[in-house]
């Protein structure tokens, strides 16, 4: 009986060390627990839980992929809405500075031109806005700049043309050899005619000429190119006038006034009635001569400025056939080897879906001109729209989005200017 007790007590022993043993460890492994924060070393350990965990931790990583999505997404955005928002209050400075009239400064250029100009370079950096190594701005060819830098857009780039040089290309395409490309002559004695000098897109186009002088007869405007004659079979009386109505290269009129007088020294679109029909014939064709030049280099040369930033902006660019220029009676289509391209998409062949903006900014009066003009881009993009000698206009692409507009007066417009969108 003394042997069973002595075996019984040393199994209950065993047992109590075992279940003392068995809890330290439990008691070891809820520490670690506490201190490493997991329930173990390995998925093995976490038993029927291991499958769950898997499903969990890839869960997790999702999630905190969408957190750093999420995060880098918020930040563009706050750069981007801060960039537009720049653009916006440019928009307001140059508008504001419009209203400032036309002082020249130093430099030859008006307030506003001036402050369009520094704007505009602004403008374009913050077009080619980065977060990162991401530019904001250029759709989906993130790793291109949205535009061009600004000098290379005014000033050409190597062989490249840039927009000063078409501009001072179809000016002088348009003026020619100072009056327009217009040829004022005497047939007769007693006559003056006004020619266009060639059928071409340039210069002054003779639209109509009417007169309420006496004794004076009215041909044309006929013919292509287009001639338009008077001829005296007597003078006229002193006030009577005879108008000439020429369209622009921009699409705008102007329309050129000149009076009768009997004053020797006639003032500004003033002709002076001479002895002789003869004579008032000559003394209107001098007169014809000063005013068209005058014309030509004020109203001409900015509705030239026009139509170049037209021809600039254009895709594809257009460029005057030359030299020599003064002559040209054509255009050419550039190339990206000889035009500077505002834009990524200027030239054609690109395989992009395009969506289409009209805008207008109109510096000589209060509402948009007829001939605004309608870009093509990429969608979720932002460019450039048009940039003129007095008007410089930009938008940036949304869905169905409005533009901001940049226009800055030539010291021979009206400093006032609006903007439509559709």
């Amino acid at each position: 009986m003394s042997i069973n007790s002595i075996a019984s007590i040393g199994s209950s022993s065993s047992l109590i060390v075992q279940s003392l043993v068995d809890m330290r460890a439990q008691l070891d492994d809820l520490q670690r627990q506490l201190a490493t924060g997991k329930k173990a070393d390995s998925y093995e350990g976490l038993g029927v839980d291991r499958g769950f965990t898997v499903g969990l931790r890839a869960q997790s990583a999702a999630l905190q992929a969408f957190g750093d999505t999420i995060t880098h997404v918020g930040f563009r955005l706050q750069v981007a809405q801060s960039a537009l928002g720049r653009i916006a209050n440019i928009s307001d400075q140059v508008r504001s500075a419009t209203v400032m009239g036309a002082n020249v400064e130093s430099n030859g250029s008006t307030v506003s031109q001036s402050t369009a100009y520094s704007e505009l370079s602004e403008l374009l950096s913050l077009l080619n806005t980065k977060a990162g190594d991401r530019y904001l701005f250029s759709g989906r060819a993130i790793d291109q700049p949205a535009v061009e830098s600004f000098d290379h857009i005014m000033n050409g780039d190597g062989a490249r043309a840039g927009f000063k040089q078409v501009v001072d290309e179809r000016r002088q395409a348009d003026v020619g050899s100072g009056l327009g490309r217009l040829a004022i002559s005497a047939p007769t004695a007693t006559s003056v005619q006004v020619a266009e000098d060639a059928v071409s897109p340039f210069g002054f186009k003779l639209a109509s000429v009417t007169s309420t002088l006496t004794g004076a007869t009215i041909t044309g405007p006929s013919g292509s190119p287009a001639t338009a004659s008077v001829d005296f079979t007597a003078n006229p009386n002193e006030g009577q006038t005879i108008k000439l109505k020429f369209n622009l290269p921009d699409g705008t009129t102007e329309t050129l006034t000149l009076a009768a007088t009997n004053s020797t020294t006639p003032g500004d679109n003033q002709f002076t009635i001479g002895a002789t029909p003869a004579a008032t014939a000559a003394n209107l064709q001098a007169a014809l001569t000063t005013a068209i030049g005058k014309l030509a280099d004020t109203s001409l040369t900015a509705a030239s400025a026009v139509a170049a930033a037209n021809d600039f902006f254009g895709n594809p660019p257009q460029r005057v056939v030359g030299p020599t220029f003064t002559t040209a009676t054509a255009q050419v289509t550039g190339t990206s080897a000889d035009t500077v391209s505002y834009g990524r998409l200027m030239f054609p062949n690109s395989e992009h879906r395009t969506r289409s903006l009209t805008i207008c900014t109109d510096m000589r009066g209060s509402t948009c001109r007829r001939s605004c003009c309608t870009s093509s881009q990429s969608p979720g993009s932002s460019r450039i729209s048009r940039l003129r000698a007095n008007e410089i206009v930009f938008h940036t692409a949304g869905k169905r989005g409005r533009s901001s507009a940049l226009a800055s007066c030539s010291p021979r417009t009206r400093a006032t200017s609006t903007s439509c969108a559709s």
